[in-house]
């Protein structure tokens, strides 16, 4: 069963920092791409960013510059690190797995999802 699981989200002001962890099992994760997404209330989930599994990354334009994905294939864990942080990045983060070679942008390209963990960015 495979099971991806969030952590690390939080209460923080604008211009602070967060780490996210996507910890997973129960695939095969150093052939899986892996992306994270985001859902602000009201709105549709939204890519952020990917990393393939050759480490090919993928950000949306406005978080370029202030987030970093990164993967490690020894604790079967992907993180995003988010820095500069403004309230419009309030949401639930998403991790998600997909057997693509590329991260896609697109939700229906990933097969497994987890739980979602909130970030609350306050100004």
């Amino acid at each position: 069963q495979v099971q991806l699981v969030e952590s690390g989200g939080g209460l923080v002001q604008a211009g602070g920092s967060l780490r996210l962890s996507c910890a997973a099992s129960g695939l095969t994760f150093s052939s899986s791409a892996l992306g994270w997404f985001r859902q602000a209330p009201g709105k549709d989930r939204e890519f952020v960013t990917g990393i393939s599994r050759t480490g090919i990354k993928r950000y949306l334009d406005s978080v370029k510059g202030r987030s970093t994905i990164s993967r490690d294939s020894a604790r079967n864990t992907v993180y995003l690190q988010m820095n500069s942080l403004k309230p419009e990045d309030t949401a639930v983060y998403y991790c998600a797995a997909s057997t693509r070679e590329l991260p896609p942008s697109r939700e229906f390209d990933y097969n497994y999802w987890g739980q979602g963990t909130q970030v609350t960015v306050s100004s």
